[in-house]
C-alpha cells in the first residue's frame, strides 16, 4: 500500500499519488495518460494533473489498481 508520507514531491496536491516504491513501469501512465507522468531524470512516475472528471478518476482507479508494486495512493491531500 503506497505512503503519503512517502511520496514524491513532484506530485501535484490532491488525492492520488506516487510514493518512492514506484518502478517506473509506466503502466499508470497507460491506464491514465492525462493525470501521470515520467520522471526521466529520475526514473519513476507521478501524478502531474489530478483527476477532473469521472472518466478521469476511473482511470487514476484503475492505475491504483494495476500498479504492480502498489505506489499508487488515494488518500493524498484534499483538493
Amino acid at each position: 500500500m503506497a505512503d503519503k508520507d512517502n511520496k514524491f514531491d513532484e506530485n501535484v496536491k490532491g488525492k492520488f499519488y506516487v510514493d518512492r516504491e514506484c518502478i517506473a513501469c509506466d503502466a499508470c501512465i497507460m491506464s491514465a495518460p492525462d493525470n501521470f507522468e515520467m520522471d526521466e531524470d529520475y526514473c519513476h512516475d507521478y501524478v502531474v494533473k489530478q483527476p477532473s472528471t469521472e472518466e478521469e478518476i476511473e482511470q487514476c482507479e484503475e492505475a491504483m489498481e494495476g500498479c504492480p508494486v502498489e505506489a499508487i495512493g488515494d488518500d493524498g491531500e484534499p483538493s
